[in-house]
């Protein structure tokens, strides 16, 4: 990853205050440059959320930043061949991995629960020349993913940082792909991994954990009945 730089001002459809002073981060995938705009401060913005009137979860500015999951898990997307496959990732944040996988001929749809973040993963969608859907909502409504359900891949990078979100990811995953779908987490290492993968052992599914860029791991995820997740 190239160092951040200053750019000219924000495009039009993303948010003002905090969010508006920008940095592009260039980043390379395989054979792929990936550019991307993020806020510059993101102490600056949680700053502003916090001086709201009793804001809401889904206000917090996790999406802000570009995490060392997403980075591994769009590393991991970008060498596979997707087209033709409906790809769905959950809490998309700036929208790199959407991008990648939009990137390998996917189909796909990013979905987040703040505003924010569908305003950034649009842009920078467009600003790398890839196209995709996005959509606004929560794990814990998720009825606009299981209206396009069964998925052929679901991604999800750095999703377990809240205890709640563990549950709610094991009954909700089951509901997103079917026998011939597989599900991609990226994790690093945060305290509610291991409850996570103990839940999906549990429901039956085949697990392939591999280690990325330190300390992440992306587990490749298979429902039962098919099989070990393919090499690659």
């Amino acid at each position: 990853m190239r160092a951040p730089r200053p750019d000219p001002g924000p495009p039009p459809g993303l948010p003002g205050g905090a969010a508006a002073d920008l940095v592009e981060e260039v980043l390379t995938l395989g054979r792929r440059e990936v550019r991307l705009l993020r806020p510059r401060d993101g102490d600056a913005l949680l700053d502003e959320v916090l001086a709201e009137e009793d804001p809401g979860d889904e206000r917090l500015p996790f999406w802000a930043e570009l995490w060392p999951s997403g980075g591994a898990l769009a590393a991991a997307v970008a060498g596979r061949d997707l087209s033709g496959v409906r790809v769905l990732e959950l809490g998309c944040g700036l929208g790199l991995v959407s991008v990648a996988a939009a990137g390998a001929g996917g189909d796909v749809v990013a979905a987040d629960q703040s505003a924010e973040a569908i305003a950034f993963t649009t842009v920078n969608a467009d600003r790398n020349g890839v196209r995709l859907r996005t959509v606004r909502c929560a794990f814990e409504r998720p009825t606009a993913l299981l209206a396009e359900a069964p998925w052929d891949l679901v991604l999800a990078a750095d999703v377990l940082y809240e205890p709640k979100n563990v549950p709610v990811l094991l009954g909700l995953l089951p509901r997103l792909v079917d026998g011939t779908g597989e599900v991609w987490v990226a994790d690093p290492g945060r305290p509610r991994e291991r409850a996570f993968l103990d839940g999906v052992d549990a429901l039956g599914w085949h697990r392939d954990s591999r280690p990325a860029a330190p300390p992440v791991t992306v587990h490749r995820l298979r429902p039962p009945g098919r099989g070990p997740a393919a090499a690659g």
